[in-house]
């Protein structure tokens, strides 16, 4: 891989630092005004990498390493970093709390009008969305994560009592996010015949069948989600009916709290849980942000620092359901059928009739979380790496583009989602400008090669890894405020009009996470290939009898040189025969090395005796 994770995270951070804390005080905001996404984007740009790879951490400070600090230096040294961390995440937490003390996930100004002739309302911008409840999950984790580290080393009263008090809030927080995504999941009932119905039946009847057996190969294939959804109460409007064999579903994320959603039980103290807006239908986008937010909840890093307590598991346990069944639901469309996948069938279309490639990548990235927790066949993932590769080259990453190309589009300005229902709210209707798509797709090539198995297979999607980043390295501002960080499309598409000098953490933060992905494929042992085993075997069965050889005809009185051959020889077989399950190249190497000593003794010791 030519990504270096390492190198480019500690550029970033330099940069981030730098545009964001000056004169003893933390600038937040950048090309958006400061809201609840754009100050947690900012602020996961530092915490993401802190709390995920071990080598960048910075709640021990005698274990911070020195290219970091180096990085941060802006922040202070490894002692008041983390401090300096505490005082900024509270203060956000804070400014995202309103006066009763109900933590707050307004959207605003990531809101944009569909009816440009029109002003977004105030009371538009404090909508609560899915991806405020996701990005606060995820930050949330990550500060009690940092906290319960940090902690361990302070002794100061006044230290520990600030600690203290942002951990109840980051923990509130929390309990707020994930309340808030329990009522933002949709069942959307839809008749065979309606205009959705038709779309759905459309896109899975690749092999052209008749309506009737579509339906009813579906069904079956489904009965599990259609099972799984009938326990899902918590959170939901009123039960479903999914038994009308006339009749399919969608479930997933809507874009915000629907609309009737009941408040949701809890025994924490989470202040108002606000009247929900949103249509009762997922959407593509805020269905995989929430599935990306809730796997945090159960991942390892979270058990292991039990970072829920008991009320939060509970929460977490009901949220796990949704997970499993979106997932589900989703791979289940994509993949149905023998043949051609519906995935493959480019661009994908909604069951409101929007298509576009953005939306396929959505829908692979939900199959390939999928697929990770199936341990799918290789032949599996090789189609998922062949389609990615193939939206590479349609979004003109990997190709140049045409001129006046429609598929820059996908980049600037992006994919514009209508958001239906927040026209009640007092004003237009709203629309998400979704523009990361090359982020999207990095990030999803190295997941699949992460879970590829056979070594030519991860080689070619490394290799794919390797073309979109340098395409989203060419977009990294090189000037200005915002240099070294993201987003400028001009840079890859000098056609493309520049975009502002500021930074956008919505782009910089989506590329701290393909970073951290790369980071952990590179963490993970090599791939053991057998028939290199093989081979390495041989040679150093090869080897050991040379050496048993060399050792019976060696006499006692042998020389220091020779007796100091014999020991490295020795010792290097060792460590062949214990590396060798787990990395055979390296222990064919040394196997190597060994018959080639062994070589050089077998060859002075023929020429000793012909010249005696």
């Amino acid at each position: 891989m030519r990504i270096q994770p390492r190198q480019h995270l500690l550029e970033l951070w330099r940069a981030l630092a730098q545009v964001s804390y000056a004169e003893q005080t933390w600038h937040w905001g950048g090309r958006e005004a400061r809201n609840s996404i754009n100050d947690a984007e900012q602020l996961l740009c530092l915490m993401t990498p802190a709390t995920e790879i071990d080598s960048f951490k910075v709640d021990l400070p005698d274990e911070t390493a020195h290219d970091v600090l180096s990085a941060l230096s802006v922040l202070g040294d490894s002692v008041s970093l983390p401090r300096l961390l505490v005082r900024v995440i509270s203060d956000y937490m804070r400014a995202d709390t309103d006066e009763s003390g109900t933590p707050t996930f307004g959207g605003g100004s990531y809101f944009n009008p569909l009816d440009h002739t029109r002003e977004v309302s105030e009371a538009q911008r404090q909508l609560e969305v899915v991806e405020s409840f996701s990005l606060s999950v995820r930050l949330s984790l990550a500060t009690i994560g940092f906290l319960r580290v940090f902690r361990t080393v302070l002794s100061r009263e006044d230290l520990l009592r600030e600690v203290a008090e942002l951990e109840a809030m980051a923990s509130k927080r929390l309990t707020a996010a994930m309340l808030g995504l329990l009522r933002s999941f949709s069942i959307y009932v839809v008749d065979v015949n309606s205009p959705a119905g038709r779309v759905l039946i459309r896109t899975v009847n690749q092999a052209d069948l008749p309506q009737r057996r579509v339906v009813e190969r579906l069904q079956w294939q489904l009965r599990g989600v259609r099972a799984g959804l009938r326990d899902v109460t918590l959170g939901m409007r009123e039960p479903v009916d999914l038994d009308n064999p006339n009749q399919l579903f969608e479930c997933g994320w809507s874009w915000g709290v629907v609309k009737g959603s009941p408040p949701v039980e809890t025994t924490h103290d989470v202040g108002e849980q606000p009247e929900g807006f949103a249509h009762d239908a997922p959407y593509l986008y805020f269905t995989m942000v929430a599935l990306d937010g809730i796997r945090d909840l159960f991942s390892e890093r979270t058990r292991l620092l039990g970072l829920l307590d008991e009320e939060q598991h509970r929460l977490a346990r009901a949220l796990q359901i949704r997970w499993d069944l979106a997932q589900s639901y989703y791979a289940t469309i994509a993949t149905f059928g023998e043949g051609r996948w519906p995935l493959e069938d480019l661009p994908w279309r909604t069951t409101d009739e929007l298509e576009s490639d953005y939306y396929t990548l959505l829908v692979t990235s939900i199959v390939v979380q999928a697929l990770s927790r199936w341990s799918a066949p290789e032949a599996e993932l090789a189609r998922v790496g062949r389609l990615l590769a193939d939206l590479a080259t349609r979004a003109r990453i990997t190709r140049r583009p045409l001129t006046d190309d429609p598929a820059l589009t996908l980049h600037s300005p992006g994919v514009l989602v209508p958001l239906e229902g927040s026209e009640h709210a007092g004003g237009p209707r709203l629309g998400w400008l979704l523009s990361d798509f090359s982020t999207q797709l990095l990030k999803r090539t190295l997941r699949v090669a992460e879970l590829m198995t056979h070594p030519t297979s991860r080689a070619e999607m490394l290799d794919l890894a390797d073309r979109v980043w340098e395409h989203l390295d060419r977009r990294r501002h090189r000037n200005g405020p915002a240099a070294n960080l993201w987003d400028q499309p001009a840079g890859a598409y000098p056609e493309l009009k520049p975009s502002a000098s500021q930074p956008s953490w919505y782009h910089t933060e989506h590329v701290v996470e393909c970073l951290v992905a790369a980071a952990l494929v590179i963490s993970q042992p090599p791939l053991r290939s057998s028939r290199l085993a093989e081979v390495a075997a041989d040679l150093l069965a090869e080897a050991d009898h040379l050496f048993d050889q060399e050792l019976l005809m060696v006499s006692a009185e042998a020389g220091p040189a020779m007796g100091t051959a014999l020991q490295t020889a020795r010792t290097t077989l060792r460590r062949a025969r214990d590396i060798l399950p787990d990395r055979p190249g390296s222990a064919l190497v040394l196997a190597s090395d060994v018959l080639r000593e062994l070589d050089r003794l077998t060859a002075a010791r023929l020429s000793f005796q012909e010249g005696g």
